[in-house]
């Protein structure tokens, strides 16, 4: 073997030593797409990562045959949801840490960039109405973009805002040479996080932007559709469950209530058919206390001004009284 082949060799075998210490240690996985990053932004990248996430990039097909060789070694079934990941120009960021932030750590690492011919739009394009320094000699090339000018002060001016490219758009020659004419840079390139492996779950990774109070709204809403479905089937299930055993309790009472039956649950709701002005009056002092006590507290919250001292706050006041 010559020494170029060695060479690629113990490199190949290094990264997937180092592939496969990164799965062992972290539960945590980050899919990156890197199109369009150069060397020196990954690097900033990674310094900014240091101590908090790991970032490798590998030739897929030596990625691939690493994981199914560790999973056929019985570490980790749960690698097999990374395999259809890995395809493109990607990359992995491995953490233990708070997915979220180092998201946005990797996010935040952007660079602006010319459009380039024949690639795709990653984000709307805005050419903003305004003097663009032109002479008047090139009207011609907008009228062929179909951009409203007029001239001021013997200069093009484009007279309303232009959305130029949508995002997903092909970028033609006419859009990169308008564009290099007036000095813009209109995208941004850098990392993006297209999926998230956590702990052996797979998920896209727009769900770290939901808040946790979100995430209890969709899984009640889920809970209610299911028990809705199994209620009007009439299949009972754990969601449907709560619904069957009160619906059935309330039969019983009325059962109960409408005849001489009787079990411990009905018996308070009997008596008070049975003598509602006792029931009445009991409830009063209940019902009236609750406003008498709420003054009460009024008053007592109420301190003398004069009398009002930093000794005084200290001493007794508490926010949780």
């Amino acid at each position: 073997m010559s020494e170029a082949g060695a060479a690629r060799r113990l490199r190949k075998e290094g990264f997937a030593a180092r592939l496969r210490e990164y799965l062992d240690t972290y539960k945590n996985v980050l899919i990156v797409q890197v199109d369009n990053v150069g060397s020196n932004q990954m690097q900033k990248v990674r310094l900014a990562l240091r101590g908090k996430a790991a970032v490798l990039m590998g030739k897929n097909t030596l990625v691939r045959n690493t994981i199914r060789k560790h999973i056929n070694e019985g570490k980790n079934t749960h690698l097999e949801n990374l395999l259809p990941l890995v395809y493109g120009n990607m990359g992995f960021v491995f953490t233990n840490g708070n997915l979220k932030e180092i998201r946005d750590i990797v996010l935040a690492n952007k660079v602006p960039a010319a459009a380039k011919t024949g690639s795709f739009a990653p984000q709307d394009v805005h050419v903003p109405a305004g003097p663009t320094g032109m002479d008047p000699g090139q009207t011609a090339f907008f009228q062929a973009l179909n951009i409203a000018t007029k001239i001021v002060k013997g200069a093009i001016e484009i007279v309303n805002p232009v959305h130029l490219i949508k995002a997903g758009e092909k970028v033609t020659l006419s859009h990169v040479t308008l564009l290099a004419k007036l000095n813009i840079l209109p995208f941004f390139y850098g990392f993006k996080v297209s999926d998230v492996y956590e702990d052996g779950t797979v998920y896209a990774s727009d769900i770290l932007d939901m808040s946790q109070e979100s995430l209890l709204a969709k899984f009640t809403g889920g809970i209610q559709k299911i028990a809705a479905i199994s209620l009007a089937i009439s299949y009972p299930t754990l969601a449907s469950l709560p619904f069957i055993v009160s619906g059935a309790f309330s039969k019983l009472l009325a059962i109960s209530l409408a005849t001489d039956y009787e079990f411990e649950q009905s018996k308070k709701f009997k008596e008070a058919l049975a003598n509602p002005q006792a029931f009445a009056a009991a409830a009063a002092p209940v019902a009236a206390a609750a406003p008498a006590s709420a003054a009460a507290s009024k008053k007592e919250e109420k301190p003398a001004a004069k009398e009002e001292s930093d000794e005084d706050l200290g001493g007794g006041f508490s926010m949780f009284d």
